[in-house]
């Protein structure tokens, strides 16, 4: 092992909670690209094609590569795929290409054996390689359990024997879709689960010496993946391990959903330093999953290099003060970052904080505030024949208005913010709340009887101004940042409220004014999505004065979604598609999604094939999974409602159970 690289981790599950480290990892090299260390975060995606269709196969990876792709996964779901691989492979070397290639394997060992002669690297799944999942619950005794190691050790050793004498490397690929019946029985259907389920692999190859290994943790929920991959590096880090990790959101979906839950899951872990390889999950063509992966890789290669140059030059960064760093260790202790608990924070008016859901806000102030048809943008549509309002789903809670003042009559249930000059002119203020900066609240003369919203930032804790605040029933906090790690500058933030027992709500205020509508959701995705996750914020606030306001609001209300904070819309967890799926992912989607997109709350699982359907049904309410040509299975929950159902039925069959269940609505634009 690389021990000498294997430092403490004083974040726990990182290297710092305060300022950008990265993880170091040992390096195992792929052909000849390595991965880990102080390599660069390496990008893949993988084929769609069928595995036999060697040309189809081969053209698709080139567009791959030309897309920015380092390693091209093909699937191997038997021998034949197996041993085609050679003839992909020469195809490719034949057009000038050396890409470095990953055998994907689920159920067949002997698969994996011969694709480890071929291939650069093979991926197995510790859930249903030779291991099962039938859903049973089993109560294993010690002795029992243990026996059933040394079965599956049996049958893996050789595969690992093969890697070892052909140099190839190995991703130990846990799922959370497809942890195995013993492991759920054991440990259940968590993050110690899926960790548990990768260790008992990682522990048989280092009983046989081998270490070129790569470690993935992967979930369509980004809240569970996030949880796993730290859980796991604190595991490995205890037991003297420090073995790559490939980053990935399962099933992510398609389009801006499918964006930024995988940037709120990668970015997260990406944040706190963690990650050497990773794949974005689309269902669309894989060729444009690479430039997804390559914005959220390249953000942390500049912060690395912009970090290293202010300390260069002899700036200190503000997280490396003693003050800031300090806390470290004990604000670990005040929150769990393995699970889920939301902050306690005071509910001001049974509308924002306390068990309400996180309220979003927008800054209208430089649009033309004397039309109201304005408003559309932020979820209120107007109607001039009715003279009335009508709110979206995606209708957001506060509109900024700065100094400005609409010529028009606001919906009753907009609440509008100014600030706090221009507030306290106002001759009529229902609905309208004053935006303070910190000396204005302090020496205010007039405050708002409901709601009064503070601009701070981290750097305010220690300030003499903020030890005169006075603290009510009224005040929200707006928490911005300039850090360059912003996240962990507003996370840090957070911690210390919860360190002195002050409960304030929180709104997350970040900037993104010079980004495009892509950086934005995946930088917002990111920031404002790894706070989310871990239970901080009471609120959203996104500034981007590049890009519409739609879909700042869209993005918004897509983080939210994505965290499982605030659902807004129908959720899809649709898988990016291979060569085992059996029926166009990218079509069926979209077919599934026109018919159901208004069904609000509800989960809608799409699976190509069976390797990860099943459990990922687990984690959505209904389950539509191809099990055979022109065949489809659907579910509710894990459990099969119907088998082998023909394609050209499977939808009005999926409604009809969700018709059956109470959860069915008829679309208002069918009304």
């Amino acid at each position: 092992m690389n021990a000498d690289s294997i430092s403490v981790l004083k974040g726990k599950y990182c290297h710092s909670l305060t300022e950008y480290s990265r993880y170091l990892t040992r390096e195992v090299s792929i052909g000849d690209i390595p991965l880990g260390g102080i390599n660069p975060i390496r990008i893949q995606s993988m084929t769609t094609t069928d595995t036999m269709d060697t040309i189809a196969t081969v053209e698709q990876t080139i567009r791959m590569v030309n897309a920015g792709c380092e390693y091209v996964r093909i699937t191997a779901p038997s021998v034949k795929e197996a041993q085609n691989l050679a003839e992909i492979k020469k195809e490719l070397k034949k057009r000038g290409y050396h890409v470095p290639l990953v055998a994907d394997i689920h159920f067949t060992p002997n698969a994996a054996e011969v694709a480890a002669r071929i291939v650069e690297k093979v991926r197995i799944n510790p859930g249903n390689y030779a291991d099962k999942k039938r859903f049973n619950q089993i109560d294993y005794s010690p002795s029992e359990y243990q026996a059933e190691l040394e079965r599956i050790y049996q049958k893996f050793a050789p595969l690992v024997k093969v890697c070892k004498e052909y140099g190839t490397v190995m991703r130990i690929g846990t799922n959370h879709g497809s942890l195995s019946d013993r492991i759920m029985s054991y440990y259940g259907d968590t993050p110690r689960g899926m960790v548990e389920s990768a260790m008992e692999f990682i522990r048989m190859c280092e009983n046989l010496n081998y270490y070129n290994l790569v470690i993935s943790m992967k979930s369509s929920n980004p809240q569970i993946m996030v949880q796993a991959y730290r859980l796991l590096v604190e595991t490995m880090s205890k037991e003297g391990m420090n073995y790559p990790l490939h980053l990935g959101v399962t099933e992510a979906g398609d389009g801006e959903d499918g964006r930024i839950k995988s940037a709120v899951g990668i970015g997260a872990l990406l944040e706190d330093g963690l990650g050497d390889t990773i794949r974005v999950s689309l269902t669309e063509e894989p060729e444009f999953e690479a430039p997804v992966a390559i914005a959220l890789a390249k953000r942390y290669e500049d912060r690395g290099h912009k970090a290293e140059k202010l300390k260069a030059e002899g700036i200190k960064l503000k997280a490396e003060n003693e003050k800031y760093s300090q806390p470290a260790t004990r604000n670990i202790q005040l929150h769990n970052p393995y699970e889920y608990v939301k902050r306690i924070s005071a509910e001001l008016n049974t509308f924002i904080g306390g068990h309400q859901v996180p309220r979003v806000v927008v800054d209208i102030s430089k649009k033309n505030l004397k039309d109201p048809q304005i408003l559309s943008g932020v979820g209120y549509s107007y109607s001039t024949l009715l003279d009335k309002y009508n709110m979206g789903e995606q209708s957001v809670d506060f509109v900024y208005l700065a100094d400005e003042l609409p010529s028009f009559a606001m919906p009753g249930n907009l609440k509008q913010l100014y600030n706090y000059s221009t507030w306290k002119t106002l001759t009529d203020n229902r609905n309208c709340h004053p935006v303070f900066t910190l000396g204005e609240y302090i020496h205010a003369s007039q405050k708002d009887d409901s709601l009064n919203l503070v601009r701070v930032s981290n750097a305010d804790l220690d300030s003499e101004e903020f030890h005169n605040l006075p603290i009510d029933n009224t005040l929200v906090f707006v928490l911005e940042t300039i850090e360059l790690h912003g996240m962990a500058d507003q996370r840090q933030f957070f911690f210390r409220l919860i360190e002195v027992g002050i409960d304030v709500p929180v709104i997350i205020c970040r900037d993104y004014n010079s980004c495009s509508e892509s950086d934005l959701q995946l930088y917002s995705a990111t920031d404002v999505g790894a706070l989310l996750i871990d239970g901080f914020g009471d609120g959203i606030w996104l500034n981007a004065s590049e890009v519409p306001v739609k879909m700042v609001v869209s993005t918004a209300f897509g983080i939210l979604q994505a965290t499982r904070s605030r659902i807004s819309k129908t959720e899809y967890i649709s898988c990016p598609s291979c060569g085992r799926t059996l029926f166009d992912l990218q079509e069926t989607t979209q077919m599934i999604r026109s018919r159901t997109d208004h069904l609000k709350g509800l989960k809608i699982g799409i699976m190509g094939c069976i390797v990860n359907g099943p459990g990922e049904m687990a984690d959505a309410d209904y389950g539509y999974v191809g099990t055979g040509p022109g065949k489809i299975t659907l579910y509710r929950g894990k459990e099969v409602v119907k088998k082998n159902v023909n394609t050209e039925n499977a939808l009005d069959e999926l409604i009809e159970i969700i018709r059956e269940d109470g959860n069915w609505i008829e679309s208002e634009s069918k009304n």
